[in-house]
């Protein structure tokens, strides 16, 4: 009897943490020979040479440590700013079904709005400097922040509020043994999203409201006078950086709510 022979799957002879780079090294490679049979003649298509010689000598001449750290400042700080509003509102909406009542419909309605209609008000209020930029990412990591913060907060079990009233816990106490603990996860998945959408935000505002430096702005020299180069090493180093900073908040929720796969595994 002939006995069917069996095939290895290639994949599995490629390391788990690796096989995330099997796509990206494949369009690369596709990319590469593309450029070097000359596919098309179009000034568009550029090879990944040009793109690493363009790199180099942005990092050598410092244009990316500046631009790099231009938008990273303008993040960070609208980050910092939007998610402290949005849990602030997010952790007063889910406690009091009155504020809830007053302020949700006209936060709902505000939440509708896409984003970028409000660059041309902030562009009068803030003039297109840092001012309106960082005002925009805040906006764009409120929304996020307040929705988790929400979520987190309302979905508290009962049965952990009771307990702590049967306890006589304070109103400091109530927040930080009980609610805080319950709606982390909540909490850290709205600031994820807080920190990709202002990442976002941040080249978008630079882009719109072109003045001083910036990753944005970067694309838009590359543009003007038609380097592909320097616009496709921009897009690489946007992408970087945005997973870099979703690997760092990633690692940080593990670390900070450890607790709870513990709990977990106890049961």
């Amino acid at each position: 009897m002939a006995t069917t022979r069996s095939f290895p799957n290639p994949f599995t002879l490629v390391p788990r943490r690796l096989r995330g780079w099997i796509l990206p090294l494949l369009l690369l490679g596709v990319w590469a020979w593309a450029a070097h049979a000359r596919w098309t003649d179009s000034a568009l298509l550029v090879s990944p040479l040009d793109v690493w010689r363009r790199a180099v000598d942005q990092v050598r001449s410092g244009a990316l440590a500046q631009a790099l750290s231009a938008s990273l400042w303008r993040c960070l700080w609208g980050v910092a700013l939007g998610s402290a509003a949005g849990l602030a509102v997010g952790a007063l909406l889910g406690a009091s079904r009155r504020a809830e009542r007053l302020l949700g419909p006209s936060f709902h309605t505000l939440k509708q709005i896409s984003l970028f209609a409000w660059i041309p008000m902030l562009s009068v209020w803030f003039g297109i400097g840092d001012a309106a930029k960082v005002a925009f990412v805040a906006m764009a990591a409120f929304f996020p922040v307040v929705l988790g913060t929400f979520e987190g907060v309302r979905s508290v079990p009962r049965e952990y509020v009771e307990v702590a009233r049967v306890l006589d816990f304070s109103r400091w106490q109530m927040l930080g043994r009980v609610v805080l603990p319950a709606a982390a996860a909540s909490i850290f998945t709205g600031l994820q999203l807080a920190v990709i959408y202002g990442w976002l935000a941040t080249l978008g505002a630079e882009y719109l409201l072109a003045s001083g430096q910036g990753l944005g702005n970067t694309l838009i020299d590359g543009r003007e006078h038609f380097w592909m180069d320097l616009v496709l090493f921009g897009v690489v180093v946007i992408a970087l950086v945005g997973f870099a900073l979703n690997s760092l908040l990633v690692a940080v929720e593990r670390r900070l709510l450890a607790w709870r796969v513990k709990t977990v595994a106890r049961y």
